[in-house]
């Protein structure tokens, strides 16, 4: 490809980009876009960082710049969302995140006038809207995903109360965050700069914890407390939107508030509706035949066309009643707070849903899954230390046996190997006691990203 060619630095970028489980496929658009994003020196620069949280000095080493050019450099590009920063007990380290979630999404986050925000939506809307690598690669691969679904509490019947773990209700990923912001959705924003956006409410996007802490401080999120955080979420479920958040348990990094026209998590989870590319919630509903009018409140909501108007099988021909496919349902309640004759009610599913305890959880089976774990670990000389070596082979011999052997063929280890053939048969190892894990939960710790 020409355009490829010429961009030496994008190329680079584009690499280094795709060493992350979340990649992003080549083609002409992503070329484009980066190039609205980032310089030809900043793309080859950001080429060169690592692919887990690193130092300002780290940076500094791998462009071979001054540690005062390379402050600059890095707070300029967290200033303009393609970098995040952590601010940890006086110690600062950034990160280069993922496409998506990521620098993507930030780009349109906020209304500003460095970048021309109609170019960047018509090539983002053309790269994961129309084309299919992209939305195929994030969304289609594997069994870990990217993002769940959030119930609605509200829809839960008090016989499930004690049945909703912690991390399942947003308004405890709320109560429980370091930071919270709020930012324009970066789906409407896009289909607004097309001329194609829904009514649904568009500054709602809500961001948490150390990321949100960077986006404020770089101007690119408001600060709201958790009353004005849980009166948005209210909000966006009086609009019927849906929430999707990060896939994990525990330090939440974002949750979007999700309509189905704009929403690609939507869009995907309808596309791509045989590989499950949202993890579901714990529940489905269950539809009260005798006390459904047929309205198709339920059917024009649902984010995901999981419910449609049949006819009743009494023979009536005018009667009909809402019917759902459970295959392919969400779980997220949206039907039921629309159903004007409360004929729907949440229930448990029969089989609980995992969720990855944290990012480094979920980047780890991702990694695996997507063959990427090398990239992931090794290039980051993770084993250096005992204490890496520690938690990263009781991060892996934590994982299903299948999960474990693949793990050690993609490292090509043959310590890793026999070790993990040994365990093949043991259902769990425990992690080593280190400064790197959780001890509530047994799995190593992370920053937002991995």
């Amino acid at each position: 490809m020409a355009l490829e060619a010429s961009f030496s630095g994008y190329q680079h970028l584009v690499e280094r980009l795709n060493r992350f489980p979340q990649g992003a496929p080549p083609s002409e658009q992503l070329f484009r876009i980066l190039k609205l994003l980032f310089s030809e020196e900043e793309a080859r620069l950001v080429a060169l960082l690592p692919i887990r949280v690193f130092t300002a000095e780290k940076a500094a080493r791998a462009w071979g710049l001054d540690d005062a050019t390379t402050r600059e450099k890095l707070d300029d590009l967290c200033d303009r969302a393609l970098l995040v920063d952590f601010e940890e007990a006086g110690r600062t380290t950034y990160c280069l995140p993922p496409p998506m979630a990521g620098f993507f999404e930030f780009s349109m986050m906020r209304v500003r006038g460095d970048i021309d925000q109609k170019a960047l939506a018509e090539l983002l809307y053309r790269y994961i809207n129309v084309e299919e690598d992209f939305a195929k690669a994030l969304f289609a691969r594997g069994q870990t995903q990217l993002g769940r679904v959030f119930v609605d509490e509200g829809q839960l019947a008090d016989a499930f109360t004690l049945e909703v773990f912690d991390y399942e209700r947003l308004s405890r990923v709320i109560d429980t965050a370091s930071h919270i912001g709020v930012s324009l959705c970066y789906c409407r924003h896009k289909m607004a700069c097309l001329g194609h956006a829904c009514d649904a409410p568009r500054e709602i996007c809500l961001t948490f914890n150390l990321v949100a802490a960077s986006l404020i401080r770089h101007g690119n999120a408001r600060p709201v407390d958790a009353i004005e955080a849980k009166d948005l979420v209210q909000r966006a479920q009086a609009h019927h939107l849906v929430q999707f958040g990060e896939n994990v348990r525990e330090n939440v990094c974002f949750v979007c508030n999700c309509c189905k026209c704009c929403c690609e998590g939507m869009i995907a989870a309808r596309r791509f509706a045989m590989f499950h590319p949202v993890q579901t919630t714990n529940y489905l509903p269950a539809i009260d035949t005798g006390q459904c009018t047929g309205c198709g409140q339920c059917a024009q909501w649902c984010p995901v066309e999981a419910i449609v108007l049949s006819p009743d099988g009494t023979g009536n021909r005018k009667r009909r009643i809402a019917v759902l496919n459970s295959d392919i349902c969400l779980g997220c309640g949206v039907c039921a707070r629309a159903c004007p004759s409360e004929a729907i009610t949440m229930t448990a599913r029969a089989r609980r849903v995992v969720t990855p305890v944290n990012t480094a959880h979920r980047v780890l089976l991702m990694a695996i899954e997507r063959n990427t774990l090398p990239h992931v670990l090794i290039s980051n000389q993770v084993m250096r230390s005992y204490r890496s070596l520690a938690a990263f082979l009781g991060a892996i011999f934590s994982l299903p046996p299948a999960k474990r052997l693949l793990a050690g063929r993609q490292l090509r280890s043959r310590y890793l190997a026999a070790m993990i053939e040994r365990l093949h048969w043991q259902p769990s190892i425990p992690i080593p006691k280190d400064s790197t894990q959780d001890p509530k939960e047994g799995h190593p710790k992370c920053s937002t990203f991995a």
